[in-house]
């Protein structure tokens, strides 16, 4: 072997060195070793760990887990361009019968078809015929394309799951005047959807009085409230066109990449919400898709001692905190309790359990803790997981927590039993402590201070009607019809409250006390915003027993909303129901036309458009399916 000689240096020293080298390099390769295997190994090393080694983090700041591995794979194609269903409405319009005849809709600009069907709504041949288009292009999709989370969410064996088309099997006989009035109600929405349109087009809500929208500061820099709040009644109602624009929109202009202060609560009602519904209903992936980024967004303000969220979330960085008016830094029961539905839906679409283990998780919390006579105060600590100040209501800070409890129960075709336990408990709790009959004889909800009532019952606390006749099917037997009466006493108080003002709109707040019944009594309590709850309650109390009268009672307020409620350039609220020359607040809220004109359109529509057999309304009344069989997740990429 020929060694090549170095100047200087002979043969034999050259060897010596080449030894000394080779023990230098051994020594210090044991060395490094040893150091390392001690920064990786021994049980205290952690600290260096985060010292030297960057870990790898989510958005959270977190480890991942595997739950948190499949949302950020979900995540990764969502800028894509999505795929979309854009013959969907034309194969309908292929279907349908040309023909029409004149009746009144056409001079409010609606057409309706032959067959007896408002707007072009399809009979039953015809609407099989649409979902099975609707399916073949689905399939197609399906086949070119895997979901951008390495999973696939079945979507036709979903739509075969629902016991009834989401519009109705159509073709059934009913009289005129019923109706007349839904087309009055399409007409109202089309009036609130036009001049939002024209005047705040892509901001959140319409200021009518002034013609422009404002962006407000509870969804952290997302824009189209009113967009995304619509979206499922603009389908249900069959406005086809503007049902187009509005999902172009979420498509091209509905900006995830925000960083603002966002209400957890509202985001997850409003938007998430929106979005599933939208996608339950017509399939469409970008409704999905937004979905799922969005409910990503939100997952950071969980990062507490508890699991408790915090009620406000910067929707960039991720860091959330407590409102500021909230005791002692608490997070509000309404809001950290009206997650449940809309995060199992982003678990079933998505594939990622973490959505679901985040809800479950605060149930768990929740069902530990001690109770105050059973009852629910609405302050919670996120760090310590104790109750912060004893105040119990059924509207506002406390009202959707009940809510979501039996619709869990529903959701879930009747399987979660836990959800069920809870809020039959729960239920008698407030019988027991919080509900009361007047001397007039109307039975109301009181707010509950540290064992002292407030006899005052807020507009919010009027969808308790509803909800309590929803849930009476399945109480114990000796209680179903006792449930069901109170459900009617309740519903009947709120009417008392929207009769015995002078514009037959009821106030935020009334009262039952100093010889007042149903009745306002502080000035800051005489206002009406377009608030649902009210009619929310005459639609379940229609669809459970079809008493008429709550029919009759809607109407009542069809009409009130157009007399005092209807500006020139859209709808406002008033500052004063007592009062019949109305000061309007310049505000169209995006919930009336999500909660307020849908509720009173299935309230003059038949019982199978959104059946209740198949869907159950989140609280901002989007409607999210029943899970009648268990949706396959396809395999992982």
């Amino acid at each position: 072997m020929l060694i090549r000689k170095w100047s200087g240096m002979s043969p034999t020293g050259f060897g010596v060195r080449l030894s000394q080298r080779f023990l230098v390099l051994l020594f210090l390769s044991g060395l490094i070793t040893l150091c390392f295997g001690a920064l990786f190994l021994l049980p205290d090393s952690s600290r260096f760990k985060r010292i030297f080694l960057p870990r790898p983090q989510t958005a959270e700041g977190e480890l991942d887990t595997p739950a948190e591995k499949i949302l950020r794979k979900s995540l990764e194609g969502v800028g894509r361009k999505h795929e979309v269903h854009a013959n969907q409405w034309k194969t309908r319009d292929r279907l349908r019968d040309s023909s029409k005849f004149i009746t009144s809709a056409e001079k409010l600009g609606l057409r309706v078809p032959a067959y007896g069907q408002e707007d072009g709504s399809p009979g039953k041949e015809e609407e099989a015929e649409i979902t099975a288009a609707t399916a073949q292009q689905h399939n197609e999709m399906s086949r070119d394309r895997k979901d951008e989370a390495g999973l696939e969410f079945d979507y036709q064996s979903f739509r075969k799951s629902l016991r009834n088309p989401p519009l109705g099997k159509g073709g059934e006989v009913e009289d005129s005047e019923t109706f007349q009035k839904r087309l009055k109600i399409k007409e109202m929405m089309r009036f609130a959807w036009d001049n939002y349109k024209r005047y705040a087009w892509g901001k959140n809500e319409l200021r009518p009085l002034t013609k422009n929208g404002h962006i407000g500061n509870m969804f952290g820099g997302l824009r189209g409230a009113t967009i995304v709040d619509a979206l499922d009644t603009l389908y249900i109602m069959q406005f086809k066109e503007e049902f187009q624009e509005a999902k172009e929109w979420v498509e091209k202009g509905l900006d995830l990449n925000v960083n603002g202060e966002a209400s957890l609560f509202e985001v997850n009602i409003r938007y998430v919400g929106g979005l599933l519904s939208a996608y339950y209903l017509t399939g469409e992936e970008v409704f999905r898709t937004k979905a799922i980024e969005l409910g990503g967004k939100l997952l950071p303000a969980f990062n507490t001692p508890t699991g408790i969220p915090r009620g406000i979330i910067n929707l960039g960085n991720g860091l959330s905190w407590s409102w500021g008016w909230a005791s002692a830094g608490s997070s509000i029961l309404a809001e950290f309790g009206t997650l449940h539905l809309e995060f199992l839906q982003l678990s079933q679409v998505s594939g990622n359990p973490l959505f679901t283990e985040k809800v479950m998780n605060v149930r768990q919390v929740l069902k530990r803790i001690e109770k105050p006579h059973g009852l629910y105060p609405n302050f919670l600590s996120p760090v310590s997981g104790n109750w912060v100040q004893h105040h119990v209501s059924v509207g506002g800070l406390g009202d959707s927590f009940y809510e979501y409890l039996i619709k869990s129960w529903l959701m879930s075709a009747k399987t979660d039993s836990e959800a069920k336990e809870m809020y039959y408990k729960a239920l008698e709790a407030i019988e027991v402590n919080l509900i009361k009959k007047s001397a007039g004889g109307l039975t109301y909800i009181a707010e509950w201070r540290g064992g002292i009532l407030d006899h005052k019952m807020g507009h919010l606390a009027c969808f308790s009607g509803g909800m309590i006749a929803l849930g009476a099917e399945d109480a114990e037997e000796e209680k179903q019809q006792h449930y069901l009466d109170l459900a009617a006493e309740l519903t009947h108080t709120c009417h008392e409250s929207y009769t015995r003002s002078d514009t037959n709109l009821g106030p935020e707040a009334f009262r039952f006390d100093s010889g007042v019944e149903a009745t306002a009594t502080r000035l800051s309590e005489r206002y009406y915003i377009l608030r649902p709850e009210v009619v929310e309650s005459y639609m379940y109390m229609w669809r459970l027993t079809h008493d008429p009268k709550y029919r009759a009672w809607g109407w009542e307020v069809v009409q009130a909303l157009e007399k005092y409620c209807r500006i020139d350039t859209g709808f406002s609220g008033i500052r004063d129901v007592y009062s019949t020359t109305p000061s309007h607040d310049n505000v169209q809220q995006s919930f009336f036309l999500a909660e307020t004109l849908k509720y009173l359109y299935l309230l003059f529509s038949e019982d199978d458009v959104l059946s209740l057999e198949d869907w159950v309304f989140n609280t901002e009344a989007h409607p999210l399916p029943i899970n009648h069989v268990t949706i396959k997740i396809g395999e992982q990429l």
